[in-house]
């Protein structure tokens, strides 16, 4: 019996899971990805899935992987899916399919303890805040018990908290074996796991950044691996470019400064002037900064020519010298000491790195990548590639650069690499996703998600509304979003398209709903988003109140509130890429000079998979019941509106505003009669 058929058995109507796996249903696109995963397993090659949302993917992928008697690699898009499969859903497989494998966690060393930095930041003259001590205490008290020192065993540790970079490694200070506590080390231990593991997770991040620097060990694990699975694979080309170019920050140059000056006034007090080295690069990155000016937090500035739009030639370059010698200063004074202690190497190494980013940063731009400047508190001077496809051709799958060339001597075809996600594109080829990862030639697959999306959910588009444009845009959208929340009791998520329209739609809410006792309203950034989610998830159940969240970015995605605690999602705006991005430039000219639409081929795609991904935060459950409100009329009276509404999931419109209150009266009558049948069935009085 081959691969595919024992598949097929397992997925069937009594098959396997069907015994051993707690809420199995069988269904047939889950059953037709699995198979399909099984075919490219059994011969090689690249497979791109979009399997919609409740088709079940994850079994879809892990049962032909885990059945293949082969090692895998697992990746996901963030640590918190990283743990969820690692933690829930393989050991789960593993047990039920009966299978001796052993599994392997392994993430970045940002998320491990530093058992040696630990040390140095207990000797740290001035900490970041006050509470940091009484934080530090916990974090020794926790290193003597755990055994992977994997921070996220600490859900009381604010992932925000300005103690984490004292207390973890990177790549630029980790001092490798010659670190006095390099045995205990948590980063090794999770490396050695993983070597020896049949079935090894990571994360997308992770796997980047080792594909740029070969610093994190997958390049030891990689060439071992006979089957790589890329799960949220829609975020691997925006993940993939902030890799594979070059990066140079002032908070990286800050960071260095004061690591040099801790470790020379620690360990080679009087042989250096360690406080001038350290000012030096300090107040040459913090010049740097200055040269840029007062131009917004958030800007890019453009970097087309020699030097970045907009700024004194003489100014840039000026400081731009003033920091390599201050780097070289650096390097040449560590060099004096770097017998002393393992720490003054490293720190040579970081030194001698900086100043070589330097000179990256003094001569022109590769073609084939664009620069640009990050503007914040800090710099950060970035060169991109426009996408991963040379890279992912290369180095991945050993095809040539290009399509029709002739495919490299080294190349690998019976490996397998399977790709996927609940939205991947809005064509049968997926050209969203496979051209930027350089996939045009991998086998595609799509799968309709099983939800009955007609009866389910509804869609509505305000017509008359304020333009996207219009300063009033965002003061209309939290009006319908709190008349809508007041009827509803909460269970509403505003996704916003920017930060400005964030605090000003979550600003109006707040005054709408201050002192309301049936709705609260959240907002991102109030706590950390783990908070938020777990406070939007309770709801109104006992006895608090229903919530209305608030939030950009990150919540676009990733969020999953099954249950009525959300049954109302409103999108402020087409979520279309921003225009004087320098990365969007660059694509953009890249498809004129090809003779095709930016427009078409960019702007239209792009806003169609992140319009699916918000609106896919509504239906999460077979039982699910819901309304999306797109608050843009461009959706209803432009040409393209029809493209986007067919790349969202077929739920019924609603034409008029007396059909979107009605819509929201029925699911606020339906709220409450469930709400009073779980009391009836809990307390006898209600019998």
């Amino acid at each position: 019996m081959n691969l595919q058929q024992k598949v097929r058995e397992i997925f069937a109507p009594h098959g396997l899971l069907s015994h051993a796996a707690d809420e199995f249903t069988p269904r047939e696109g889950q059953t037709e990805m699995a198979v399909a995963v099984a075919q490219a397993v059994e011969e090689g090659g690249a497979l791109v899935v979009e399997a919609g949302t409740g088709v079940g993917k994850t079994f879809s992928y892990l049962v032909p992987a885990l059945l293949s008697g082969e090692r895998v690699l697992l990746s996901t898009a963030t640590k918190t899916l990283q743990d969820q499969l690692f933690g829930r859903d393989l050991p789960r497989l593993v047990q039920a399919l009966g299978l001796p494998l052993r599994m392997a966690l392994l993430k970045g060393r940002g998320s491990y303890l530093c058992l040696h930095r630990m040390e140095l930041a207990r000797q740290e003259a001035t900490l970041p805040e006050r509470s940091s001590l009484r934080t530090l205490a916990k974090i020794e008290e926790w290193s003597h018990v755990t055994r992977t020192g994997d921070l996220a065993e600490l859900p009381a540790l604010d992932e925000r908290s300005p103690l984490i970079p004292l207390v973890t490694s990177t790549r630029e200070n980790c001092l490798g074996q010659t670190c006095p506590k390099f045995r205990a080390c948590h980063v090794n231990l999770a490396r050695r796991e993983a070597l020896a593991a049949d079935i090894v997770v990571i994360n997308h991040h992770l796997f980047f950044a080792d594909m740029a620097v070969r610093e994190s060990g997958m390049a030891e694990l990689l060439p071992t691996v006979r089957v790589a699975i890329f799960d949220e694979a829609h975020q691997l080309n925006e993940t993939g470019v902030q890799f594979l170019g070059v990066q140079l920050t002032t908070g990286q140059l800050l960071d260095f400064s004061r690591d040099m000056l801790g470790a020379g006034l620690q360990l080679a007090r009087g042989l250096a002037d360690w406080q001038r080295l350290a000012a030096g690069v300090g107040h040459a990155a913090r010049e740097l900064r200055l040269v840029v000016g007062k131009a917004p937090a958030g800007a890019k500035l453009r970097w087309t020519e020699a030097i970045p739009q907009g700024l004194s030639a003489s100014a840039w370059t000026e400081a731009l010298d003033a920091l390599h010698g201050a780097c070289d200063d650096a390097a040449a004074g560590l060099s004096t000491v770097s017998e002393i202690a393992p720490d003054f190497v490293r720190l040579q190494e970081r030194a001698s790195e900086f100043a070589s980013r330097v000179d990256r940063f003094r001569e022109p731009c590769d073609p084939a990548s664009v620069r640009w400047i990050d503007v914040g508190a800090q710099l950060r001077l970035v060169e991109s590639p426009l996408d991963i496809a040379q890279a992912v051709r290369t180095r991945l799958l050993g095809l040539p650069a290009n399509a029709g060339e002739a495919a490299l001597p080294d190349a690998q075809p019976a490996r397998t690499w399977i790709f996927t996600s609940a939205t991947l594109g809005a064509d049968a080829r997926l050209r969203w996703f496979t051209e930027p990862c350089g996939l045009t030639e991998a086998r595609t697959l799509q799968v309709s998600s099983p939800f009955d999306y007609a009866r389910q959910a509804a869609v509505y588009v305000p017509r008359q509304f304020s333009k996207p444009g219009d300063p009033q845009h965002s003061a209309d959208v939290a009006m319908l979003a709190g008349d809508a929340a007041a009827r509803l009791g909460g269970r509403t998520l505003v996704l916003t398209t920017t930060l400005r329209a964030l605090r000003a739609i979550g600003e109006a809410l707040h005054k709408r709903f201050e002192g309301h006792m049936e709705v609260e309203v959240l907002v991102q950034g109030q706590w950390p988003k783990r908070r938020l989610m777990e406070r939007f998830r309770q709801g109104a159940q006992d006895g608090g109140c229903g919530c209305v969240l608030v939030a950009s970015a990150s919540f676009w995605e990733g969020v999953d509130v099954p249950g009525d605690s959300l049954q109302l999602v409103i999108i402020d705006k087409l979520p279309f890429p921003p225009p004087n991005d320098p990365l969007v430039e660059a694509r953009s000219r890249r498809l004129e000079a090809a003779g095709r639409s930016p427009f078409n081929e960019y702007f239209v795609p792009e806003a169609a998979v992140a319009l699916k991904q918000g609106a896919g935060r509504l239906i999460r459950r077979e039982s699910d019941r819901g309304v999306l409100v797109v608050c843009d009329s461009r959706l209803a009276s432009m040409g393209y509106g029809r493209r986007l509404l067919a790349a969202l999931p077929p739920m019924r419109q609603l034409r008029s505003e007396d059909e979107f209150v009605a819509a929201i009266d029925a699911l606020a009558a339906g709220h409450a009669a469930s709400a009073l049948t779980r009391i009836s069935t809990t307390d006898s009085s209600w019998v």
